[in-house]
């Protein structure tokens, strides 16, 4: 790949990790660093030749929990493949400078539920401009979002 490629993307998506088709520290030295890595699982970060690299974790936890919200907020009429793109775009845009220079290509998964959050906002804005929504559109897409997430209340019963 890296005779084709400056920066080759290496998507090693095999779950459990112990099965993934090629391991960062792998991606990483035969590439000389080049390497894009992502992989199925989380992994530590990675040193080499006094760079360090962060590989990213690629899974459905980042698009798919926030077209389903925003198709569910909006009563969508159906799904998509824009919307699909908006919410890559959100994601991706979550990914900082610093953490593209440790070769990070999606955002830590510590503020998951803000990424999911702005993200389904992202598409439920898409959904409502492409007249595709049930429900009125709201003023603020953002604390529309957040009105439908779930939220665990457990009963004291008596």
């Amino acid at each position: 790949m890296l005779r084709h490629n400056e920066r080759p993307i290496i998507f090693a998506l095999s779950n459990p990790i112990e099965h993934d088709e090629c391991l960062p520290e792998q991606a990483y030295a035969w590439s000389g660093g080049k390497a894009i890595y992502a992989g199925g699982g989380q992994f530590p970060s990675f040193h080499l030749d006094g760079q360090t690299f962060l590989p990213s974790q690629a899974n459905n936890l980042y698009i798919f929990p926030a077209v389903g919200m925003a198709i569910y907020a909006t009563n969508a009429k159906r799904a998509t493949d824009e919307m699909f793109v908006e919410a890559a775009q959100a994601v991706a845009d979550w990914v900082t400078p610093e953490q593209l220079k440790l070769g990070m290509l999606f955002p830590p998964h510590p503020n998951i539920l803000e990424v999911e959050v702005k993200t389904a906002a992202r598409v439920a804005k898409l959904v409502f401009d492409a007249d595709l929504a049930r429900v009125d559109r709201p003023a603020d897409m953002e604390a529309f979002i957040r009105q439908h997430l779930y939220k665990p209340e457990y009963r004291t019963l008596p």
